[in-house]
């Protein structure tokens, strides 16, 4: 199921490809909460990355148990070729877009 990339699932996949290796749930909502200055609970953001799954962007593991999780394991996410396929597309769009527009952002 592909399909088009909407602008939260892009800032997932980009705070994802930021993050690398600890990129994990609770690690991707604090930089997403810090960098963006968005409020999201974590089921949105479950509920974002499973999506992002099924559309072949993200792959996922499971980390080792950890002591301080009780024994539980992170479920840290990867970009696929496919999603960073997708995110380069979106760059290269946004570019020409921003190329071509009229109005002038600069400060004065």
């Amino acid at each position: 199921m592909k399909g088009y990339l909407g602008e939260f699932e892009e800032l997932v996949l980009l705070t994802i490809a930021n993050l690398d290796r600890e990129a994990y749930g609770v690690a991707i909502l604090q930089h997403i909460s810090e960098s963006a200055n968005r409020k999201l609970s974590l089921g949105a953001l479950h509920s974002t990355l499973a999506r992002l799954e099924e559309k072949g962007y993200l792959g996922s593991y499971l980390g080792q148990p950890s002591a301080t999780r009780g024994g539980r394991r992170k479920r840290h996410f990867v970009l696929t070729s496919e999603g960073i396929s997708e995110l380069n597309k979106m760059k290269s769009l946004r570019d020409q877009l921003w190329k071509g527009s009229k109005i002038n952002l600069q400060l004065k």
